[in-house]
């Protein structure tokens, strides 16, 4: 999608849970934000070469740079998808229930982007991260087992 986007794609571009002053460059394509686009785009493609690492036979990486790289990003993925920077199913839930209101002047844009969250991105960052967290269990358990 941040290819898409780099490219000049707005897919879910106005979706992006973004305060509106941030929103309107993104969808204006602010030279920031085309730049950070290629650059995501190019990690996702880092993360693609990684994922694919981790299950050659004989991994052309380091076993521990991979187990780290692993173990990274399933935790910041599964602790960005509960919600502990405010985004997540909890700072989700808590802003469409009015137990954390929403910004007066923003209000519907804060609760169609909190739906959006709760049911989009947050659900895809926890399935990614407990893919990850798998991956480097498996790498650490591979580890510990004496080769045959």
């Amino acid at each position: 999608m941040k290819l898409a986007q780099a490219l000049g794609a707005n897919a879910l571009a106005d979706k992006d849970p973004l305060p509106p002053d941030l929103r309107d460059r993104l969808l204006a394509r602010d030279p920031f934000f085309v730049a950070s686009h290629w650059i995501l785009a190019t990690a996702a493609l880092i993360g693609i070469v990684v994922a694919l690492a981790t299950i050659a036979p004989r991994p052309t990486f380091q076993r521990r740079v991979l187990l780290s790289i692993a173990w990274i990003l399933g935790i910041f993925m599964i602790t960005r998808s509960i919600g502990v920077g405010g985004f997540g199913f909890v700072g989700d839930i808590l802003l469409l229930t009015d137990v954390r209101p929403p910004s007066a002047e923003h209000a519907p844009l804060d609760r169609m982007l909190a739906r959006w969250d709760l049911f989009l991105w947050s659900p895809f960052f926890l399935l990614w991260g407990t893919c990850w967290v798998l991956t480097a269990r498996r790498l650490t358990v591979r580890r510990l087992r004496p080769s045959a």
